[in-house]
């Protein structure tokens, strides 16, 4: 009867240590086939000869059956290094994504505003605004079918031109408006048509052909009705030619004459003119 005892408790003292000893190894391998998955992840295309297992097993070193050392705590040690060198991994694998996140927020900034800088270099500038020519105040209804809007063939020719010039026909308008000032060189309405044709010119792009006809227009009449306009847009035309020192000199001259009579138009205009210039 003591022997079947002593037997018994025998058994059950191996049994228990090889069901430990099966658990462990099975963690073992848990854990070395996560390993495994997250190499190939964190360094994809590696190799084995890349990966030297850190933990590698010891030699058996029994005599006649009974180990040398305890098999259960080398295991125990290796699946506690192999826990360790996951958590590293991992760590390493979620500081990459971070980065990696980082680094497209980064280009998708760049992208955007690359993308808003060269739509801006694209878009073409807004026009300036140019001041509008005032129609004359008795100026009558446009003409029908080309018929003539008053009996006077000066005040007629003008208005055929200011009719060019306010459509946007600016070449055409020049042309019809130096034509009238020179058919009826004495006719009230010549002083509006030299003047009007000097701004078409500058309106046309050609800023210094403006220059010759509105200086002419001032230097030929100036008690014209529009020789204070003819050096406003002179004093415009000489900036448009990049020459703001002889701007200046043309607004010093408008006010000096036309101070006091200076119509709102122009007088409402003058001062920002003279600042655009960096008048004194």
């Amino acid at each position: 009867m003591r022997l079947h005892l002593l037997a018994a408790l025998l058994l059950a003292g191996t049994a228990m240590p090889a069901a430990a000893q099966e658990r462990v190894e099975r963690r073992l391998d848990r854990l070395e086939q996560e390993m495994d998955a997250v190499q190939r992840r964190v360094f994809p295309g590696g190799g084995a000869e890349y990966f030297q297992p850190e933990i590698r097993p010891e030699v058996s070193t029994s005599v006649g059956g009974v180990p040398a050392g305890s098999a259960l705590s080398d295991l125990t040690a290796r699946v506690d290094a192999l826990e360790a060198q996951l958590a590293r991994l991992t760590g390493q694998t979620e500081e990459n994504a971070f980065r990696l996140r980082q680094i497209e927020d980064s280009l998708n900034r760049f992208k955007s505003d690359a993308e808003s800088r060269f739509s801006a270099i694209e878009r073409p500038p807004a026009p300036r605004p140019e001041p509008v020519e005032s129609p004359p105040v008795d100026a009558p209804p446009a003409p029908a079918d080309g018929a003539p809007a008053t009996g006077d063939p000066g005040e007629d020719a003008y208005l055929a031109g200011y009719r060019l010039w306010e459509r946007g026909s600016f070449a055409d308008a020049q042309l019809a408006l130096e034509a009238a000032a020179k058919k009826y060189p004495d006719h009230r309405r010549a002083s509006f048509a030299r003047n009007l044709a000097g701004r078409a010119a500058l309106d046309a792009g050609k800023p210094a052909t403006a220059a010759k006809l509105l200086l002419a227009n001032y230097q030929e009449d100036p008690r014209g009705e529009r020789a204070a306009d003819s050096l406003y847009f002179l004093g415009q035309s000489l900036m448009a030619l990049k020459k703001p020192a002889d701007a200046c000199k043309v607004y010093a001259e408008l006010q000096d004459v036309y101070g006091t009579t200076l119509r709102d138009f122009l007088r409402q205009r003058l001062p920002e003119a003279r600042a655009a210039a960096k008048c004194e």
